[in-house]
């Protein structure tokens, strides 16, 4: 028998991420065989894992890191369905870690069962290996038009209840305001049968006196039943990234106010950016400011552009165009700025995006990309889903400091670049087997390496200081669970003790 505690969550940014990482990590530290969970998982932030048959796959970010917090080798179980967004409407259905084309192709409701079979076929697998499951919930578990088919909140929760011993907690954003309406309404459109597991509620991101919440807290346990957990207290800069990237921050500056005059690096933010959670590292290395850019105004002035990965490549590249940005880019390039292109980026850097299947985008797509790099991209249906060890080869200019330097990191995406036709770029980057994954000209670098921002090798090459590790904003984390949710509640529902 294995106990579970779900991580439910008022909406969407309640903190059902960061608070199933503490959990994770705070259970590890009391000597629990404890892994992470998410039934289905919608996000573009990726990361490559093993997979059920020895090769990788992908899942969400949120539940690789849950998993390092845990102590333990994130695989494709912990994650088995990803949606990651390719326009308002539609996803590509990513399911125990590779593409599945027809399930991307049906309706929601026409394919939720078969998503649900595959995920608690993880979960049981999950289960098996551990002696507490810590699951994050999606969105709300209060989605009344959901409800029939959302096997990733209530179909979960009832799976775990099958297992073993199973507790929920609900984590609501106090920040944002009416968070006793959203924890009353949550409980009250539960389903009457797990009403009961609801084992507390916690206020999250709280500034102020926690005294001035009464009689809050009592009237809600008076209408529910249900208990106050703890209020963590709002923890800025605590180091995890965001579950699905940007939150509406224009620019994060980082480190003391002086750092105004350090470097400003400007990441282009297109409609279908992903992996924007490898450049966390970034929101913490002394004399660095990270700025999100939306418009070609944010671009300007910046010492560095980057320009990450894209689900969509051709079209996130021609909305570059119609803002400005790309002109912008270009003018920066031409003038000896320095352009970093990851993955996506690096595509939209090269002469050409040919594309005439439509695996990248719209069929038929054969259009110039920035031109800043003498490379070409061709798409086919094959994904490169892979981690690699790097090692940057004979950089030169501003990314000198980089030579020689070895990294891990890992590849997602479509498309096959190469160089152009009577054209021989300098080589920037190659992986273990010396094959290429990165050029240069001039300022401008293009690497198709996720994650060489979480390598504090090359941070230390560039800035002579490095992020705080994982492990300390994990601890962080769990040091929050420690300093202000009820310990009995812990012990009981995370330990087992009566």
């Amino acid at each position: 028998m294995t106990r579970s505690v779900m991580v439910w969550g008022t909406s969407s940014g309640a903190g059902k991420s960061w608070l199933a990482t503490a959990l994770c990590r705070w259970a590890a530290r009391q000597g629990v065989a404890v892994r992470p969970f998410k039934a289905q998982n919608m996000s573009n932030n990726a990361r490559v894992v093993a997979g059920l048959d020895g090769g990788m796959g992908e899942i969400g970010a949120a539940q690789y890191f849950q998993a390092l917090a845990a102590g333990v080798e994130p695989t494709v179980d912990m994650n088995p369905v990803l949606l990651k967004p390719e326009t308002d409407t539609a996803s590509q259905v990513v399911v125990h870690g590779r593409v599945d084309v027809e399930l991307s192709r049906m309706r929601w409701r026409e394919r939720s069962a078969r998503l649900g079979a595959a995920a608690r076929a993880s979960f049981e697998r999950v289960a098996v290996a551990s002696e507490l499951v810590v699951i994050e919930g999606a969105g709300s578990p209060a989605e009344i038009n959901l409800a029939p088919t959302d096997y990733v909140n209530l179909g979960c929760a009832r799976w775990a209840r099958a297992a073993g011993d199973f507790a929920g907690l609900l984590v609501t954003n106090i920040d944002l305001g009416g968070a006793f309406a959203h924890v009353y309404g949550t409980w009250a459109l539960l389903p009457e049968d797990l009403r009961p597991a609801l084992q507390g509620y916690v206020l999250n991101k709280f500034r102020g006196d926690a005294a001035l919440l009464e009689p809050g807290p009592r009237t809600l346990q008076e209408l529910t039943g249900v208990p106050l957990a703890g209020v963590i207290p709002m923890l800025r800069g605590h180091g995890l990234p965001e579950e699905d990237g940007l939150h509406g921050h224009a620019a994060a500056p980082t480190g003391a106010a002086g750092a105004r005059a350090g470097l400003r690096i400007a990441v282009a933010c297109a409609p279908h950016i992903s992996n924007l959670d490898e450049f966390q590292p970034l929101l913490q290395v002394p004399g660095v400011r990270l700025a999100w850019a939306r418009t070609a105004a944010d671009l300007e002035g910046a010492d560095w552009i980057v320009l990450p990965g894209s689900k969509q490549v051709s079209a996130d590249l021609a909305w570059l165009r119609e803002q400005g940005m790309a002109a912008v880019v270009q003018r920066h390039a031409a003038a000896g700025g320095v352009v970093l292109g990851i993955c996506g980026g690096l595509q939209m850097l090269g002469q050409r995006l040919v594309d005439i299947a439509g695996h990248d985008g719209a069929a038929g797509v054969d259009v110039g990309g920035l031109g800043l790099l003498p490379v070409a991209t061709h798409y086919g249906p094959d994904k490169q889903v892979r981690r690699c060890t790097l090692r940057f080869a004979d950089v030169d200019g501003p990314w000198s400091p980089w030579r020689g330097v070895a990294a891990i990191g890992y590849e997602i995406h479509c498309g096959v670049t190469v160089p152009v036709a009577g054209a021989a770029p300098r080589v920037a980057l190659v992986d273990e087997h010396g094959q290429a994954l990165g050029w240069q000209a001039g300022g401008v670098l293009g690497v198709y390496a996720h994650g060489l921002f979480e390598s504090p090798a090359l941070l230390r090459a560039l800035w002579g200081a490095a992020a705080p590790s994982l492990a300390r904003t994990f601890d962080l984390l769990a040091d929050q669970v420690e300093a202000h949710l009820d310990r009995r509640l812990l012990d009981r529902i995370l330990l087992g003790r009566p």
